[in-house]
This record gives structure tokens, C-alpha cells and sequence, in this order.
């Protein structure tokens, strides 16, 4: 369960999208990369949620916001550290 950022705030999560006949969520941000084990990983931010349901994914699982993606790269390059 996800915790509130504030005492007395209420959670609700937001229900997701359907795209191509799967359930998507929204990402409002990309905050973070990283390289596990060859792979690349984005920290994302998702649209309605608190911090504490933000979650490291892979590129694969980022189809549909390629646009953030780029933009993130963009700013702070297409390198990632190497995390073990």
C-alpha cells in the first residue's frame, strides 16, 4: 500500500489506460537512469501517484512516452551509471 506524503492525505490511485489492449499508466516525469546488469534503467515519476510509487523500468516498458524519455537524455545524456 502506498503511504500519503501527508498525514491525512488521501490515495487514490488512478486507474489506467488502455492502450493496444493493455492496461498503461501515465508517466508524468523521468527523474533518474541507471545501467543494471547491461540494461538501462529510467526512474519514473507516474502521473496521480506520491514518490513513494515511483519505480525503476526498463526502456522496453517505456514505449509509449518515448518523447520523455528523449527529453530526459536530452538534458542529462544518453550514458547511465552502472549500478550492481
Amino acid at each position: 500500500m502506498i503511504k500519503p506524503q501527508i498525514e491525512g492525505q488521501k490515495v487514490v490511485p488512478l486507474q489506467p489506460v488502455v492502450i493496444d489492449r493493455k492496461e498503461e499508466y501515465k508517466v508524468e516525469k523521468i527523474l533518474n537512469k541507471r545501467k543494471v546488469q547491461g540494461k538501462n534503467r529510467f526512474l519514473v515519476q507516474w502521473k496521480g501517484y506520491i514518490a513513494e510509487a515511483n519505480t525503476w523500468e526498463e526502456r522496453e516498458n517505456l514505449e509509449n512516452t518515448k518523447e520523455l524519455v528523449k527529453e530526459f537524455e536530452r538534458e542529462y545524456g544518453k550514458e547511465a551509471e552502472e549500478v550492481r
